[in-house]
């Protein structure tokens, strides 16, 4: 009895480890081309994702929708005009002063 415990215990510890894999993604290193090419879905957690690293970058510290929405078209017609270049070359940019 305790064996079976234990060989539950110990496949139960593996599947959870399993099941918590995590992908790295160089969020620098994508194309813009890659970025019109993701599924809504996916393209909607990344411009969110870019949005929040890059107001934080900037000493953003307010949430504005329609500024967000805004800034995702343009920079989804810019990487259209650029699909060779980088997302992150077309925020940094976008926001060059």
């Amino acid at each position: 009895m305790k064996k079976l415990v234990f060989c539950l215990a110990l496949v139960a510890t593996m599947a959870s480890a399993v099941a918590h894999a995590q992908v790295t993604i160089d969020m620098s290193r994508v194309t813009c081309a890659q970025y019109l090419a993701m599924p809504p879905a996916q393209a909607a957690d990344f411009s969110a994702w870019m949005s929040g690293w890059f107001n934080q970058k900037n000493g953003y510290v307010f949430v504005d929708l329609n500024a967000y929405a805004k800034n995702v078209a343009n920079v989804k017609s810019w990487c259209a005009s650029n699909p060779a270049q980088t997302v992150m070359a077309g925020l940094q940019r976008a926001t060059a002063q």
